[in-house]
Order: C-alpha cells, then structure tokens, then sequence
C-alpha cells in the first residue's frame, strides 16, 4: 500500500503565483537564478536558490545561505505573500507543454516508506546534496521542492482527477518557459477520503525525480523521530512533498553525452574499435528513432550507430545508456565513473541536438552522442530490481515550479 497523506499547504495567493513559481533549485546555477529573479522579490529563487541574496561567490553550503533560505521564507509569509490552507487537502498539479498534457495528485508520501523501499529509487544520492537538502528542510521547517513521482495508471484516480481539474482552478499561468502550470484544489472531506484509499492500493511508487529531495527528507523525518520520545508517526515530518503522475502520462527526454576528446586515439582508430561493437553508417537521423540505436555527431556528420551483440536480459544493462558506457565509454575512453569524468559532460534533452553541433563545432568538444530516452517502463524495471540507472539517464520534462505548494513540519 502507499500512504497519501493531505496537509495544510503554505502556497502563494493566486494573484502572485506566476511571480512566485520558480524552477526547482538544481536546474539552474547561482548566476542563472540571480538573473532569474532581477528585482522580483517574490520569487521562490530568494528561497530555494537563496545565495543570490549574498555576495557572489558565497559557499552554497555555509550556514549563510540556509539563515537567508528561512528568513526569506519567514519574510514572504508575514508579508502576504503566502497563505495557508486551513485544513488538510490535497491538489491536481498539471503540466502542459504543447500538445502533452500530465495531471498528478499533489500531496505528502511516507518517508518510512520511502526507508522501506516501498517507493522505489534508481539513482544513487551524493552524501553532500543530501545534506544540503537536510540542512535547508531542517532551517526553513518545510519541504520547500517537490518530488516527482510515479505510479502504474489507476482508473479509479483517473476519473477522480478529471472530475477535479473540470473545476476552476486556483492557479493557472503560463511561464516564460512556454509551460502552463494549474493546480486544483481538493478540499472536499469524500474526495480526500477516496484518493487516500486508491493510494492503499498503489504499490509500489517509484522516484521520477527529487531523489535528494527524498533523502534529505528521510533523514530529517529519522532525526526528528529519534529526538521525540512521543513520536507517533502522524507527525507531519514523517511526510515529504510529491507529485504523483501516472506512468502513462509521463514523458521522458533524452539525456546526451558529449567528449572532450578521442582519448589518444584517431578518428580512424576510433572507428575501427567502434565498428567491432556497433554498425556504422551515415544518418540523416540526428536524434534515433528507436531503442538501441545511436546517433553520433563527429567532424561535422552524423552517424547511426547500431549495437551488433545480443541484449542483456538484466533490465539495467540493456538500457541504451547502459550499453553506451559498458561497451564505449569504458572501454574505448576510460571513462569509469562518468559523475566524476571531467572529459565527458551531459546535455538534457530539451537543448536538443542543434546543442551538440555546437559544442563539437565550437571544438570545445569532439564527439556528442545523441540518444533514444529511457522508457518510464525501463525505470520501473530497473527500480524493481534495486538497481541504480548509469548517472543521467533521465530527464523528465516538462518539470514542475517550486513554490507553488509548500509543506511545513508543524
């Protein structure tokens, strides 16, 4: 069973929501999210990205910068900026980019159950991001970013969530992103009651996205109980903040590579070692049209690539990205640990491939190989198996605002 928790969300007053929103703090840099907010004070930035209120240059990890993070917090919300619902409800969060539409219900998760692996992870988590997203949890006392997660598609929430979003919304706008983002409120005491109980019977939920997100939550949630002699578990820090997707309106987008250089070896070198695994041919074909399938940008063409061995019947190596690093990064480039690898570099899908022949014709980097997106059939098969996905494996897009929805820990 999973645990769908509804809580009094902290949330902008619909008049300022668009100023509010922001992206979620690990898209962007320091520099990005200081041009972002400009003079807009309003902007979530001034809390999930609050350096951009210190001196440049400012550690992203010193006690400063989670201080500024809960005194702007504290700030918005003395100023209006923020209300807080009365009682516990839920939400429908829907993304729309173009012609794809995803609908999800907003509300809190268990961390025991994330503990217990009854939500599902696919990405190892950096001790130092996890502490970071402990500490700024821990100083605003709230989960100010939202975990994306996902869910094998029910009907009975279906039919619920277009009942809800045929309402009136309590936000709608668009951002300078082109994406349009509405929530729904769920106040209604039987609406609650009847997602709650469709919940008991989803299991498992898998992490899409916001894998420190749910750590640092976790950890917060373990400190907290160790330090309650009268815990119950019905603490709102055993929670942590998400948005639930079906998986069948996920979208997932490709996550490029890129290299430095040919590791030592010629263009023809190169391709005589590739020819041993892969076919090669020229291509027209910038992004692959199906698994298994490469395109590579090198010296000013591209190339299909096309793996010649039998797959892996092991759900994680047969993953595009997976045979990618086991057959050619590691072996042709030496690139082991490509987190660590300063020669090799990721770009997300939404940069697309226009991005790779202009870093390999800037000469910044000589090689880019374009790849066929993880399926969010793959993640669930990986996951299941307690397995860790190659890093960037998979960028989900369109990506949900922070600050619209806020969850505090008292």
């Amino acid at each position: 069973m999973s645990c769908l928790h509804p809580f009094k969300s902290v949330r902008p007053r619909p008049d300022l929501a668009s100023e509010v929103a922001s992206p979620p703090y690990d898209v962007l840099s320091s520099e990005e999210a200081r041009a972002m907010a400009g003079s807009n004070q309003n902007s979530f930035l001034h809390i999930n990205k609050s350096e951009i209120d210190l001196p440049e240059g400012t550690d992203l990890y010193s006690d400063a910068v989670y201080a500024r993070a809960k005194e702007n917090f504290a700030r918005m919300r003395s100023e209006g900026i923020f209300v807080q619902d009365e009682k516990p409800c839920l939400y429908v969060y829907t993304l729309e980019e173009g012609s794809h539409r995803q609908s999800g219900i907003a509300g809190c998760f268990s961390a025991q159950e994330y503990l217990d692996n009854h939500i599902r992870k696919h990405e190892h988590t950096r001790k130092d991001k996890e502490e970071d997203r402990t500490r700024h949890i821990d100083e605003t006392n709230a989960q100010t970013g939202v975990v994306l997660l996902t869910y094998k598609a029910q009907a009975d929430v279906n039919a619920l969530v277009q009942k809800v979003t045929a309402r009136k919304p309590l936000y709608d706008f668009t951002a300078d992103d082109g994406i349009r983002h509405i929530v729904h409120l769920i106040d209604d005491a039987g609406e609650i009651s009847a997602l709650v109980r469709h919940f008991e019977g989803i299991n498992p939920l898998y992490i899409a996205d916001g894998h420190h997100r749910s750590a640092g939550a976790s950890i917060v949630y373990e400190r907290r109980k160790a330090a309650n002699p009268g815990h119950s578990g019905n603490e709102e820090y055993a929670y942590f903040l998400a948005v639930a997707f079906p998986d069948n309106e996920m979208r997932i987008l490709p996550y490029n590579r890129v290299l430095v250089d040919l590791n030592g070896m010629t263009k023809e070198g190169f391709f005589a070692k590739l020819g041993e695994k892969f076919t090669i041919a020229p291509t027209a074909d910038k992004a692959p049209r199906q698994a298994k399938e490469v395109s590579m940008y090198i010296g000013g063409e591209w190339f299909g690539l096309r793996y010649k061995g039998s797959l892996p019947t092991d759900p994680l190596a047969r993953l595009d990205v997976a045979i990618l690093q086991n057959e050619v990064l590691g072996p042709l480039f030496g690139i082991e640990d490509p987190k660590k690898d300063k020669r090799i570099d990721f770009v997300g899908g939404t940069r697309g491939t226009a991005e790779l022949e202009k870093l390999v014709d800037s000469g910044k980097f000589t090689v880019a190989f374009s790849m066929f997106p993880t399926s969010i059939g793959e993640l669930m098969a990986v996951a299941e198996e307690k397995k860790i996905m190659p890093p960037k494996s998979t960028w989900f897009a369109p990506k949900l605002r922070d600050g619209l929805l806020v969850h505090v820990l008292d």
